[in-house]
């Protein structure tokens, strides 16, 4: 089955229509799924870059603070105890440590639908026939974008990257410019706008399908 998303002109005014898979745009939102994607592709891209000590690193003298009995105080062994204060943890962070979360090929793809077709519900989401500017001026691109009635923090989702656009975006902090694969369920979900074209239609229907 299909559906008809809506193709904008560079005015920003309803040039046509485009078909699209039911199946990619026009799912139910799947609330905890879309939390489990999103969370597993954050957890994904962790380092394991935090290292803590433990007791055996702690560089402290191993000879018994006090006898073990007559002074009225608890017992204590050595001053590299996780019970002193400058001593090692207890259970200390590693920089091997494995952040990451396993989320099939399905789980995702049903994940990205979801959060597409919200976009569609809500009105987030266009698609146009092409994007291209004649030089590589963020002036001229951001008029576009404006033209375009698109405001606040807007993805631009392309099948291949345009060198002039490419180069005319980097200096627009709430615009950002990727192709199609390139995409990840963070950036739909941060992103107030998203604008397609509709190559990048054909290919998250590849894709995603």
């Amino acid at each position: 089955m299909t559906m008809e998303l809506k193709l904008i002109d560079e005015r920003g005014q309803p040039a046509s229509t485009l078909a699209a898979s039911d199946a990619l745009f026009a799912r139910d939102y799947n609330e905890a799924l879309v939390h489990q994607v999103v969370t597993a592709y954050q957890a994904n891209a962790r380092q394991g870059t935090r290292a803590q000590k433990a007791r055996s690193d702690i560089n402290k003298s191993h000879k018994k603070p006090w006898k073990q009995k007559g002074t009225g105080r608890a017992r204590a062994g050595q001053a590299n105890s996780p019970l002193w204060r400058g001593g090692g943890k207890i259970f200390p962070s590693s920089p091997d440590e494995n952040f990451s979360h396993k989320v099939n090929r399905k789980m995702y793809r049903a994940g990205m639908a979801s959060i597409l077709s919200q976009l569609v519900r809500e009105n987030r989401l266009a698609v146009v026939d092409g994007l291209a500017v004649d030089a590589p001026k963020t002036k001229l691109f951001a008029q576009k974008i404006r033209a375009m009635g698109l405001t606040g923090p807007v993805l631009v989702v392309t099948d291949k990257l345009d060198d002039n656009v490419f180069l005319a975006s980097r200096n627009l902090p709430d615009v950002l410019v990727l192709e199609t694969r390139e995409v990840d369920p963070v950036s739909l979900v941060r992103f107030e706008n998203v604008l397609l074209t509709k190559a990048a239609v054909s290919e998250f229907e590849e894709m995603l399908g």
